[in-house]
């Protein structure tokens, strides 16, 4: 897939497979804040 590097918002992305060879994206980023209802929240 491909390895966890820094994005142009000052975050970091990167890509795996699960053992079904389904891929995922995986995103941490600035400004980004997932509440207690399980939703991402931007927050400035």
């Amino acid at each position: 897939m491909k390895a966890a590097h820094e994005t142009d918002y000052g975050g970091y992305s990167g890509y795996f497979a699960d053992p079904d060879g389904h891929p995922w994206e995986i995103v941490v980023a600035p400004g980004i804040d997932v509440g207690e209802d399980r939703r991402v929240h931007l927050t400035e």
